[in-house]
């Protein structure tokens, strides 16, 4: 689908949310739209389909309160992302807290949810990917999986998390070189 055709299609929905009578099945259209790309984008920084799925509800809540005021200053999945990235690192913090677990000890409860996960196999390649992803700084893992998995470009990251390409430019540059060098260590 063309960005121009994307565009058409979520300001649609944003003007069908905003009819009273329309505004159930935009909502609908709008979930199964995006649903699948932000729960994919919570789980590779949460680990646990539970937890993933907790979280979205949380986002799909936000979202029906909120979309009438989105002020379409940014595309439509730029502010979803946002919100589910910021729900997510929520999540996060609370379970941090929760666990009086340090800043650099969260990466391991994720790792141990990873290797506990039913079909874990240490040796396939895409699990020594997400291993070494989550050694990373918690920001580095965020734009190392928007910029690697979402394939979102520089600028629209930048919108959605309020800093500048070029330092999201340096920050997947350092990610990307952290993984290469767990993966070579594997």
């Amino acid at each position: 689908m063309s960005d121009v055709a994307e565009l058409v299609n979520d300001a649609n929905l944003i003007a069908s949310f905003k009819n009273e009578k329309l505004k159930d099945a935009a909502y609908t259209q709008l979930v199964r739209k995006y649903q699948e790309r932000l729960y994919w984008h919570i789980r590779r920084m949460v680990v646990e389909h539970e937890d993933s799925n907790d979280i979205l509800q949380n986002v799909f809540i936000k979202v029906w309160r909120n979309l009438a005021d989105f002020r379409e200053e940014s595309n439509l999945y730029t502010w979803l992302y946002r919100i589910a990235t910021n729900e997510t690192l929520t999540w996060i913090e609370q379970k941090k807290r929760h666990a009086s677990v340090s800043l650099s000890g969260d990466e391991n409860i994720f790792a141990q949810k990873l290797t506990a996960q039913k079909d874990y196999d240490p040796n396939k390649i895409e699990w020594k990917l997400q291993q070494a992803i989550l050694t990373l700084p918690e920001r580095q893992r965020l734009v190392f999986n928007l910029r690697y998995y979402d394939e979102m470009p520089y600028d629209e990251m930048a919108k959605m998390l309020d800093t500048s390409a070029g330092a999201l430019k340096a920050s997947y540059h350092h990610a990307v070189k952290k993984v290469e060098t767990s993966l070579r260590s594997h």
